[in-house]
């Protein structure tokens, strides 16, 4: 039987990396512990409150959040605040699968739309990798917003 498993993200700003993975990935933000939320609620304006009503310091209140994949498939995604800022290259990364069951230039271009949705959303790109029939389909390098690396595949 297999186990589940949480990626944890060190960032600087939480609550804006777990907005863009949020909105990278389909995910969800949760809402707080005990508090149902109305279809269309704000889930950032609920922990708001929460955090407020039981005594969190403003300070403190964005240390941690967490995005979840709403089919309950993929993994929560757990983003923590250090101190220091990322300075060399991830030992782990993300596979972001874009282009499923896509082969050649339609895979490229495929890559290529959802890397500019990205960078939209704050992510940089970093290059282009050619696919290399029959192993290598070809894939995206890129940085999120602090600069954490992740393909796009």
């Amino acid at each position: 039987m297999s186990h589940e498993f949480q990626v944890t993200f060190d960032a600087r700003d939480p609550r804006a990396l777990s907005v863009f993975w949020r909105d990278a990935l389909h995910y969800v933000l949760p809402g707080p512990p005990g508090v149902e939320l109305a279809e269309g609620a704000d889930p950032l304006a609920a922990w708001d409150e929460f955090l407020e009503r039981i005594g969190v310091p403003a300070e403190q209140r964005n240390t941690r959040s967490a995005v979840e994949d709403p089919a309950g498939r993929g993994p929560r995604l757990f983003f923590q605040q250090v101190p220091e800022d990322k300075i060399a290259k991830n030992r782990v990364h993300l596979d972001v699968r874009a282009a499923p069951g896509l082969q050649g230039e339609e895979r490229m271009a495929a890559l290529e739309a959802e890397c500019e949705r990205l960078v939209a959303l704050g992510a940089s790109r970093v290059s282009r990798h050619e696919p290399v029939p029959p192993l290598e389909g070809g894939h995206i390098m890129m940085a999120d917003p602090e600069g954490n690396e992740f393909c796009l595949d």
